[in-house]
C-alpha cells in the first residue's frame, strides 16, 4: 500500500478487516507504521502481510488519529468522510472484448446525468433505457461527473475523490455494468471529469500534500496545483486518473470541465500532457480515445494538432453556436447573448467555427477569441448544441427551450443542430421535447453549507430581478425530483413527433455524407437578416430555415428533391422553396434523391 503525503512526517495505515460470517464481534483494527520511500519524495509505503481480498482502510497523518480516505480510493461505500475500500481490478467479467471503439468524427453525442435520467437515478436503471438511445441513433453518451461527492445527489461537479465512483448511483460495479452495456449496443461512453477544482465538503487532499495552489483561484475556490512546487505529482495524479477511466473502466473518452480554469504556466500545458498521455493509451488499447474540452476562451489551440503548435485535444464545446441558435429562437439578448442576434451571426459560426474570433465582446467589455485555421481544424472538432446542462441548469428556474418555444421552433432547433457541420450534442430529454426542467440541485449533509448554497443561489438571481420565491431551493428534495425525466411523455402527442424528427435527422446524417463532411470550405450560407431566413449549402445538400413569423420564398440551387420538412405548408419547386413561419426543409443534392 502506497500514498503520497509529502507534508507529513509520519503516516500510518489503519486496516479494518471484514467481520467473518457468524462472528459475534468484528476483528480489531490494525494500525501499521508506513515507511518513507527514499527514492520517491513524499511517498510512503507498507506491506500488508496476509491481506484479505477486500478490506476497509484509511491513513493517519502525523499524530492525528482520525483516519482519512485514500486520495486514490476506488470505493467509498460509507461516503467521502469514511474509510476507503479496496476494489479488486479483476473481479468484474467484461463482455466487451470485441469492442473496437468509435471515432468522434461523424458521431452524435447524448449528454446525460445519471441521477435524473431515470426515476431510480442509478447506472442499472440507465441500462434499461439504452435501447431508447439505440432507436434514436446516437453513437456516444456523455455522462455528467460520477466521482464521489458528499451527499446523495448533485450535478457532480463538487466531487472530492476523483478515483471513486459515487455509491448512490451504483458504485464502481454499477458503472462497469453501464459501460459494458453501452458497448454491447454499439454506444461509446464519454465521462465528464473535473480537474480544475474540488468540492467544498470531504476534500482531504490538502492534508496529504499541495494538491491546491495558494496563489491561484477560480470561480469555485483554490485552483489545482499544476505549476507550483511538488506539482509533478499532482499532474501525475491527474494523468493516472485518466488512465483509470480509459483503462480500468473501458471508457472511450473524457469531457474536460472548464479547462480555462486550469492555471498552468509551464512550457508544456497540462492539456498537452493529457493529449500525449491519451494518445499513448489509445495506441496500447487499440481503439480511439477522445478528449473533449469545455472552454470559454474561443482558443483553437486546444484542438490544433501538436504538430501545428496546438495542444492536440480531440474536440471542444462551441458555446457560440449555442448562443446564436438560442437568440434566433428565443429573442433573448440579455447578458452574454447580447452579441448574437442575427442570421449573419449563425452564418459566421457555421462557416468559421466561432463568432468571437478576436471580435469585440460587449459582455466582457473587450475583444475575445482567436480565428480558427479552417484548413487545419475539421468541423467535427467543435461540438454544437442548442441545449446542455449548463445552459439550462444555470437559468433561474432551470427551464428548457420547451418552456418558451412551440413545437415549430423546437423542430427548427433540431434541424440546425443535427445538420450542422459540428459534432451534434443533445441533452437528455431534448429529443422528445421533454417538459421537465433541469434545475440546480444539491444535497449537502452539513446544514450550514446547504443553507449557504441555497441562499447564494437565490440571492444571485434576486440581483438579476427574479422573485426569490420563483428560484428553486437547491437543497429541497423536490428540486431534484422535479428535474428527473418524465419518460411517459416520449410516445405522446408532439413529444412523439419531435422524437421521430430527431430520429429521422440522425438517420439522414448516416445516409448523406454531405452532413458529416468535415471540410469548412464545403459550407456556403446565404441569409437575410431582415426577413430572417437562412440557406445552408453543404456540398449540394441544402437546408432552408425560416425563423420569422411570416411565410416567405427562398431561391435555392438545383437540387434532387425534398428529404425532410418540419411543417406541412412547405412548397418546393425546381428554383425555390416556400416556407411557412418557423419551418425548415432539407433538399437532396442535384441528381440524387
Amino acid at each position: 500500500m502506497r500514498v503520497w503525503a509529502p507534508i507529513s512526517d509520519r503516516v500510518r495505515l489503519l486496516v479494518r478487516p471484514d467481520t467473518p460470517a457468524g462472528a459475534e464481534e468484528p476483528p480489531a483494527d490494525q494500525v501499521l507504521e508506513m515507511a518513507a520511500e527514499p527514492a520517491a519524495a513524499g511517498w510512503w509505503q507498507v506491506q500488508i502481510d496476509q491481506a484479505p481480498d477486500t478490506f476497509s482502510y484509511g491513513f493517519l497523518l502525523g499524530e492525528d488519529d482520525t483516519p482519512r480516505p485514500d486520495p486514490r480510493s476506488r470505493r467509498q461505500p460509507g461516503g467521502v468522510h469514511d474509510l476507503s475500500r479496496t476494489l479488486p481490478a479483476d473481479e468484474f467479467e467484461w463482455t466487451d472484448h470485441s469492442w473496437t471503439g468509435r471515432q468522434l468524427a461523424g458521431g452524435v453525442i447524448y449528454e446525460m446525468h445519471i441521477g435524473t435520467f431515470t426515476p431510480d437515478g442509478t447506472f442499472d436503471a440507465a441500462i434499461e433505457r439504452l435501447d431508447h438511445l439505440v432507436e434514436l441513433g446516437v453513437e456516444f453518451v456523455e455522462v455528467l461527473p460520477v466521482n464521489a461527492f458528499n451527499g446523495t445527489h448533485n450535478w457532480g461537479y463538487d466531487g472530492v475523490l476523483w478515483y471513486a465512483v459515487q455509491e448512490s448511483y451504483g458504485g464502481p460495479d454499477g458503472y462497469r455494468r453501464f459501460v459494458d452495456a453501452c458497448h454491447a449496443r454499439g454506444i461509446a461512453v464519454i465521462q465528464d471529469v473535473v480537474y480544475n477544482h474540488l468540492g467544498p465538503s470531504g476534500n482531504y487532499l490538502p492534508l496529504f500534500g499541495p494538491y491546491l495552489h495558494s496563489g491561484h483561484s477560480n470561480t469555485w475556490g483554490a485552483s489545482v496545483n499544476l505549476d507550483g512546487p511538488d506539482s509533478d505529482e499532482v499532474r501525475q495524479y491527474i494523468l493516472d486518473n485518466i488512465s483509470m477511466w480509459l483503462g480500468e473502466y473501458h471508457v472511450d473518452g473524457l469531457r474536460l470541465d472548464a479547462v480555462h480554469a486550469l492555471a498552468d504556466h509551464r512550457a508544456v500545458h497540462i492539456l498537452e500532457d493529457m493529449a500525449v498521455h491519451t494518445g499513448a493509451l489509445s495506441a496500447h488499447v487499440g481503439r480511439p480515445l477522445t478528449l473533449i474540452a469545455e472552454s470559454d476562451l474561443n482558443d483553437p489551440r486546444l484542438i490544433t494538432p501538436r504538430a501545428a503548435g496546438g495542444y492536440g485535444l480531440t474536440a471542444q464545446w462551441d458555446d457560440d453556436y449555442h448562443h446564436v441558435l438560442h437568440v434566433a429562437l428565443t429573442g433573448e439578448t440579455v447578458g452574454y447573448y447580447g452579441d448574437f442576434g442575427s442570421m449573419g451571426a449563425i452564418a459566421k459560426v457555421l462557416t468559421t467555427g466561432f463568432f468571437h474570433d478576436g471580435t469585440w465582446s460587449s459582455f466582457r467589455g473587450r475583444s475575445h477569441g482567436r480565428p480558427i485555421n479552417t484548413d487545419v481544424i475539421p468541423t467535427w472538432a467543435l461540438v454544437g448544441y442548442a441545449q446542455d446542462h449548463d445552459q439550462i441548469g444555470n437559468r433561474a428556474t432551470g427551464d428548457r427551450l420547451t418552456a418558451s418555444l412551440g413545437a415549430e421552433d423546437l423542430a427548427l432547433a433540431a434541424v440546425l443542430v443535427l445538420t450542422a457541420p459540428f459534432t451534434p450534442m443533445l441533452f437528455m430529454g431534448e429529443e422528445w421535447a421533454g417538459s421537465t426542467p433541469w434545475q440546480f440541485f444539491t444535497s449537502h449533509p452539513e446544514p450550514e453549507l446547504g443553507k449557504a448554497t441555497a441562499d447564494g443561489r437565490i440571492a444571485e438571481f434576486a440581483r438579476m430581478g427574479w422573485d426569490p420565491a420563483q428560484v428553486p431551493d437547491p437543497q429541497n428534495e423536490r428540486t431534484f425530483a422535479d428535474s428527473k425525466l418524465d419518460w411517459s411523455e416520449r410516445d405522446t402527442g408532439r413529444h412523439a413527433e419531435i422524437f421521430d424528427l430527431h430520429r429521422r435527422l440522425i438517420a439522414l446524417r448516416r445516409q448523406w455524407p454531405q452532413l458529416t463532411d468535415p471540410r469548412f470550405h464545403r459550407i456556403d450560407v446565404d441569409y437575410d437578416d431582415d426577413a430572417r431566413w437562412l440557406l445552408i449549402n453543404r456540398g449540394g445538400l441544402q437546408i432552408a430555415a425560416n425563423f420569422s413569423d411570416d411565410e416567405l420564398t427562398v431561391a435555392v440551387a438545383a437540387h434532387g428533391g425534398e428529404l425532410l420538412r418540419t411543417e406541412t405548408g412547405v412548397a418546393v419547386s425546381d428554383t425555390d422553396v416556400t416556407l411557412p413561419g418557423h419551418a425548415a426543409v432539407l433538399l437532396a443534392p442535384a441528381g440524387e434523391s
